[in-house]
């Protein structure tokens, strides 16, 4: 058998302690969400506020079990750590396939397993960790959305190729773009009407003596009937 858990270690319930822990939890878990929902991504502000408070909740839960029954050999984390694995279904109702190949939604899904876990962190009091980790979210979120963006427009372009996309016109135009040398940052779909779409594909600037030839060899992309590129 385990030895018991020591007293100090155990959360003294009373009120003030049990809400100020939910309280900071909804906080910290609201400002992540309300950066999402400024974004208008899948889950915002309200969503991330429940993944925090109910991760802290259970961990407060699982806290409070063995001080109610000191005789059994309960495992708190074990409660707590169910969090982790729930939240990935959460997380992965967040990621959109797209027609084409593209992906989204991946920054969203990893900002609410990181809510989770600062729910988890404010449950059990370990509050350096879980406002050192609510920075750190925070810088990423917004000084390197920011740094994102000014690479974007000065040391990429853009081009646009517009047709009918099939399962295979993603990987075929950067393929092409991979022939030619270009180096590729990511690309976005854009959905269009009456079957039409567009890839946004930010590259390193081309030579526009280069152009005319890339053009010509993405058009050859079955589907595809006009590229634009944009400085």
């Amino acid at each position: 058998m385990r030895n018991p858990i020591p007293e100090e270690l155990l959360i003294h319930f009373t009120w003030s302690n049990v809400v100020l822990r939910l309280v900071l939890a909804a906080f910290l878990s609201g400002v992540v969400g309300w950066e999402r929902e400024r974004l208008q991504k899948p889950a915002g502000f309200r969503t991330h506020i429940l993944v925090g408070v109910g991760s802290c909740l259970v961990m407060l839960v699982s806290l409070f079990v063995p001080s109610i029954c000191p005789w059994t050999n309960v495992d708190p984390a074990r409660i707590a750590a169910q969090v982790v694995v729930g939240i990935g279904f959460l997380g992965a109702g967040t990621i959109l396939h797209h027609q084409g190949g593209m992906v989204s939604g991946l920054t969203t899904a990893a900002s609410l397993w990181v809510v989770s876990g600062l729910g988890l962190a404010v449950g059990i009091g370990f509050y350096p960790a879980a406002i050192a980790a609510w920075v750190i979210v925070m810088v990423v979120l917004l000084a390197l959305n920011r740094a994102d963006d000014y690479i974007e427009q000065h040391l990429y372009h853009d081009i646009l190729v517009t047709g009918k996309f099939g399962i295979h016109t993603l990987e075929e135009v950067k393929g092409t773009l991979r022939d030619a040398d270009v180096a590729v940052l990511k690309a976005e779909f854009i959905p269009g009407v009456n079957r039409d779409h567009t890839l946004r594909v930010h590259v390193r600037p081309i030579p526009v003596a280069r152009r005319e030839e890339l053009s010509g060899k993405l058009l050859k992309v079955k589907g595809l009937r006009e590229v634009l590129f944009q400085s």
